[in-house]
């Protein structure tokens, strides 16, 4: 009876331990960045993490763009206090090079184009598995780049290519913050 009744024991103080130790449920997180520029663009985006190392869902609206493609990139601090110049460089916490948000080495910020319409509005909705809300690639607090031009995933060629996707200046920024 006494090893029965200590095996119970045991396993009641084992499973209290796991108990505490077990990390709390995963809340969703929300984050909102408010988009401007020194011309007419400008635009609201959302990020949505649903469960802890999962995708993050980015969706938006930017008007002003001229039509086609933008480079639309997380960029390592949420400074705007110069306009967009003083975001930094793309947010990298690994140091890798540019690329695509499909491609295995890449930033972290590198989250490709956003299209625009023959009206200069871009719509999109897609999710990245790399940012995060919480953790090493979590993007609070950093800022949202849209650039003039197309990045070119890292595969154009221009001395620049491999840094910043080549996707020319700057033409609107906001900082990441908590929804």
């Amino acid at each position: 009876m006494a090893p029965k009744i200590m095996l119970l024991i045991t396993l009641s103080v084992a499973s209290a331990v796991l108990v505490s130790t077990a990390s709390p449920p995963f809340q969703e997180r929300k984050a909102i960045v408010v988009l401007k520029g020194p011309g007419q663009v400008s635009g609201n985006v959302t990020f949505i993490q649903s469960n802890r190392g999962g995708p993050v869902t980015i969706t938006g609206v930017v008007s002003g763009l001229t039509e086609g493609p933008h480079g639309f990139h997380v960029h390592e601090k949420g400074d705007v206090t110069n306009g967009c110049i003083s975001t930094g460089s793309h947010f990298n916490p690994q140091g890798n090079k540019h690329g695509g948000p499909n491609d295995e080495t890449r930033h972290a910020g590198d989250l490709g184009n956003i299209q625009a319409d023959n009206t200069g509005v871009a719509q999109f909705s897609f999710s990245d598995p790399l940012i995060s809300l919480v953790g090493a690639h979590n993007i609070l607090g950093r800022a949202v780049v849209v650039h003039a031009d197309t990045d070119d995933m890292g595969r154009g060629g221009f001395t620049d290519s491999l840094t910043t996707g080549h996707a020319g200046s700057r033409v609107a920024c906001g900082v990441i913050g908590i929804l």
